[in-house]
């Protein structure tokens, strides 16, 4: 339920680009975050596909890269760090989402880096 309400107000910010359903959004990303972090195991493939929502969500609709590495970050060392007690038949999927972390986490710094560089040749 959550999921599909962030998506839903994820997709509405997007098309709309007003302020309010962007802050709708992020307040819900918010609770659900609160809620899986309180009720479901770092490893539980809906809180990891949450953590990747909502930095997608800070780095692509907030522009805020700093917050969304941090929270793909902390969902990624969480999880990796509980990875040995992930039930058999979640294990794929959580393997899954926490390898599209990753990856965003690599991207994201190597954009950050590239932009620190054209900031510095631009000087």
């Amino acid at each position: 339920l959550f999921r599909s309400k962030q998506w839903y107000q994820r997709r509405v910010a997007i098309t709309a680009g007003r302020n309010g359903p962007v802050k709708e959004s992020e307040e819900a990303y918010k609770d659900a975050m609160k809620i899986a972090e309180e009720e479901l195991e770092a490893t539980h493939p809906i809180r990891l596909g949450l953590a990747l929502n909502f930095s997608v969500f800070y780095y692509e609709i907030m522009n805020n890269s700093k917050h969304a590495c941090l929270l793909a970050k902390k969902a990624f060392d969480d999880a990796i760090s509980s990875l040995n007690d992930v039930h058999d038949d979640s294990y794929k999927d959580s393997t899954l989402i926490m390898q599209l972390l990753r990856d965003n986490l690599t991207l994201w710094t190597a954009d950050a880096a590239g932009d620190e560089e054209t900031e510095q040749d631009g000087e």
